[in-house]
């Protein structure tokens, strides 16, 4: 068993998003590179309603899928399909893209402290024009464990063995196999999770330090059996995400990922239209 060792250590941006929401950027769509198949993560995080009530009203995606987990706080879903939801502290919103959607997501609150993350996951190719999926996956449904040091995880996406145990979050089946967690480590402990070897890795550090660098912050790790984190004295709060790179190219132009800029200029052409979410 080979303990993964870190590759590169990148620091979160602030910038705004949306309808000028504050965020942390942890990379944008050089993320790709280090972390296939993902292809952004942004934190929302404030207890000031100004930098965030704005939300993300009405846009179009195409190829790829978003994630957004609340740690704490509420958001709200809609979309053109006429689905609907919320999420509350611990729920996530998964999206499939596919072929096109057009959705609104919004603070479910007016004041109040916010804390989530928004997630994009790359499509593969033969899957970017599948039909549009979404679901609401409130905390109760995300399996968790504690051990007897304080140490604690949240499974959303994949399987990982913990304190003697197997976690299998409720996203499963996908091609590109996402490993998405939340951990807690307390403080002085180490925690140890089994990873695919192959699969890139990466830890966004929301809180505390690890090997040196402090949150908000971004470590990609190498290839490995074996993910450890040790905490200092304050403890760590982490998102870990890992899943199997699909090695194919990328053209991006703004909410619309595919593989060839030809097939970018026919999303706008087909949003233009109103025929992108047909």
């Amino acid at each position: 068993m080979t303990i993964r060792t870190l590759k590169k250590w990148n620091v979160a941006q602030h910038t705004s998003d949306g309808d000028g929401v504050q965020i942390l950027r942890v990379a944008g769509r050089d993320l790709n590179v280090h972390l296939d198949p993902f292809l952004m993560l942004d934190e929302l995080r404030s207890d000031n309603s100004d930098d965030y009530i704005g939300g993300f009203p009405a846009h179009p995606h195409r190829g790829f899928e978003t994630i957004t987990y609340m740690r704490h706080g509420s958001f709200m879903h809609k979309d053109h399909m006429g689905n609907e939801g919320s999420i509350t502290s611990g729920g996530v919103q998964w999206m499939t893209a596919g072929r096109g959607v057009i959705h609104s997501e919004m603070p479910g609150q007016q004041d109040g402290a916010l804390h989530g993350f928004q997630i994009w996951l790359n499509l593969p190719a033969n899957e970017k024009m599948k039909p549009a999926a979404w679901q609401d996956i409130q905390s109760d449904c995300i399996p968790k464990s504690r051990k007897d040091d304080g140490s604690s995880i949240a499974v959303i996406a994949g399987k990982i063995k913990f304190a003697s145990a197997l976690l299998e979050g409720p996203i499963a089946g996908l091609t590109t196999e996402p490993v998405l967690i939340d951990v807690s480590v307390a403080a002085g402990k180490t925690l140890e999770l089994e990873l695919p070897h192959d699969h890139q890795v990466m830890v966004y550090l929301f809180d505390g330090e690890i090997e040196g660098k402090s949150a908000p912050g971004a470590l990609f790790y190498n290839a490995g059996d074996v993910l450890s984190l040790t905490a200092t004295e304050a403890g760590i709060g982490a998102l870990v995400l890992g899943g199997k790179a699909l090695k194919e190219p990328i053209a991006q132009h703004g909410p619309f990922v595919m593989n060839t800029f030809e097939q970018i200029e026919q999303a706008i052409r087909d949003y233009n239209a109103g025929t992108l979410a047909i």
